[in-house]
């Protein structure tokens, strides 16, 4: 028997792949997850990986599991700019070991671990909410 929310998170799965796809090309991705819509993008600029991050609704929590896939990555992080008041919003210039030349392989690195932390948050997030019903 398939639960309401193996049903809900079918049609967000295909969409979720669908957008992934896309933006393998435009190293941009719009992604929703439950009732979130994330603006993700990863350059590669002059002074390393340039990182912008929104989301439309206040994400309790989310810059804690951002700083922890930078860690894991070891991405120094050389100027960045966040505000969790109404939205979410990180901008981050960081590289990767002190290297400021970043390649499009990089970036992908790069964008995958942001995705999977935006990932972990999530699930964590519903998992609280779960608890609370």
């Amino acid at each position: 028997m398939i639960s309401k929310v193996q049903m809900k998170r079918a049609p967000v799965s295909k969409k979720l792949l669908t957008l992934r796809s896309i933006s393998k090309s435009h190293a941009v991705l719009l992604m929703c997850i439950h009732i979130y819509t994330y603006q993700l993008k990863v350059e590669a600029g002059e002074r390393g990986f340039q990182i912008k991050m929104f989301t439309e609704k206040r994400c309790s929590g989310l810059l804690v599991f951002i700083l922890e896939a930078f860690g894991e990555l070891g991405l120094n992080v050389h100027q960045a700019r966040a505000s969790c008041s109404n939205n979410f919003l990180l901008e981050a210039v960081g590289t990767v070991n002190d290297n400021p030349s970043a390649d499009q392989k990089d970036v992908e690195v790069v964008k995958e671990a942001m995705l999977q932390a935006i990932q972990n948050w999530s699930e964590v997030n519903q998992q609280q909410e779960q608890c609370k019903d």
